[in-house]
C-alpha cells in the first residue's frame, strides 16, 4: 500500500512539472492579451501594476521573460543526474538577479549591472564544477581511485608505526639482554 502512495505522489509531482513546462509558452506570450496602456489589472486575488514600466503588459513581459527561463532552469537543475549540473547554477543566478532588478525597476535600467553579481557567483561555481570533473576524470578515465589511495596510505602509515614499535621493542630487548 505504501508503494502505491509513493507512485501516486510521483505521478502527481511529475504531472505538475509537465503541466508547468507545457504552459510556459502561454506564460511568455501572456503580455499580448493585456490591453495596451493599462496601469493596473486585477488577477484572481491580487493586483498587478506597471511598477515603473510604461504599462502593465510591458511589466508582465519583463516578469515572465525572466521568470519562465528561471523556473525551467531550476527544474533542469533539480532533475539532472549529470556530473556537471552545478554549472546550471550560473544561468540560474543570472536570471535571478535579472528578475530581482525587474521587480525593483526604479532606476529605469534592466539587465545592465547584473553581470557583476553573476561573475561573483561564477567564481565560486566554476572551481566546484572543475573539482568534480577532475575527481571523475581521475577515477573513471585514468583509473585513479583517491579513496583507495587514501586507504593504501593509511595502511602504509600503520605499517611504519608498527615497524617503529618493533624496533623499539627489539632495542629494549637488546638492552635488557646486556643487563642480564
Amino acid at each position: 500500500m505504501e508503494k502505491r502512495a509513493v507512485i501516486r505522489y510521483k505521478f502527481i509531482v511529475e504531472g505538475l512539472l509537465a503541466l508547468l513546462i507545457t504552459i510556459t509558452p502561454i506564460l511568455i506570450y501572456s503580455y499580448k492579451y493585456i490591453a495596451d496602456g493599462k496601469q493596473e489589472i486585477e488577477f484572481l486575488f491580487f493586483t498587478i501594476d506597471a511598477n515603473g514600466f510604461p504599462d502593465v503588459s510591458t511589466a508582465i513581459y519583463y516578469y515572465f521573460a525572466k521568470l519562465v527561463p528561471l523556473v525551467l532552469l531550476i527544474i533542469w537543475f533539480t532533475t539532472s543526474k549529470h556530473w556537471w549540473y552545478h554549472a546550471i547554477l550560473i544561468p540560474i543566478a543570472m536570471y535571478s538577479f535579472q528578475l530581482y532588478s525587474v521587480f525593483r525597476y526604479e532606476s529605469g535600467a534592466v539587465d545592465e549591472h547584473e553581470i557583476l553579481y553573476v561573475i561573483a557567483v561564477t567564481m565560486v561555481i566554476v572551481p566546484i564544477v572543475y573539482f568534480i570533473r577532475v575527481k571523475l576524470v581521475d577515477k573513471h578515465v585514468h583509473g585513479i581511485d583517491l579513496d583507495a589511495m587514501d586507504t593504501e596510505l593509511q595502511i602504509l602509515k600503520e605499517k611504519e608505526e608498527l615497524r617503529k614499535e618493533r624496533e623499539k621493542l627489539e632495542q629494549r630487548q637488546h638492552t635488557l639482554s646486556k643487563k642480564v
